[in-house]
């Protein structure tokens, strides 16, 4: 399913990932790494080893691409454990600033998790220090259910505290 969403002068499209959408995901996902200020995830992956993890068989994987069809933001979606844990969902995001990228496929990623039956998200890692992040989630209902102290080493912040945030989707189930 597609959706053309708008914000302010530009439309974006946000819609299912494509295999020839990796190399737009990859300029992405490639300063991120370097950076290590969010992800935990090894600043040293290359192009193969990062795509292998953000384009898993089990993400379902979107990208928002603008009218002129550059890639200004991606996400996943998928359960956030097996088992008796797949009624909630998990997902990743990343998106370049100035196109409301990441307001617009947070709420679609919500929309899509209430399509495919999740009855809450988690977030399991929010870096303390991403306060863009935790912004967003929060305006859109998240909560922080807990707090991992000093689990997250900031390269230049040293070790800070990573959140667990949560919302749900559905009704508790009684």
């Amino acid at each position: 399913m597609t959706t053309l969403l708008h914000h302010t002068e530009t439309d974006l499209l946000i819609r299912p990932a494509q295999s020839l959408d990796r190399e737009g995901i990859w300029r992405l996902l490639s300063p991120v790494l370097r950076k290590a200020e969010t992800y935990a995830l090894p600043r040293h992956w290359g192009r193969r080893q990062a795509l292998a993890y953000w384009m898993d068989v089990e993400h379902r994987v979107y990208v928002a691409q603008t009218r002129d069809h550059e890639i200004v933001g991606t996400f996943y979606l998928h359960a956030n454990q097996k088992g008796g844990g797949a009624h909630i969902a998990n997902a990743g995001f990343i998106a370049r600033s100035g196109f409301g990228a990441g307001r617009l496929m947070a709420e679609h990623a919500l929309a899509e998790a209430v399509k495919l039956g999740f009855r809450a998200m988690q977030f399991n890692f929010v870096v303390s220090t991403n306060q863009r992040a935790i912004a967003l989630w929060k305006s859109l209902g998240f909560r922080v259910i807990g707090t991992l102290p000093g689990a997250f080493d900031h390269p230049s912040q040293g070790y800070v505290d990573a959140l667990v945030m949560w919302k749900d989707l559905l009704p508790p189930a009684s």
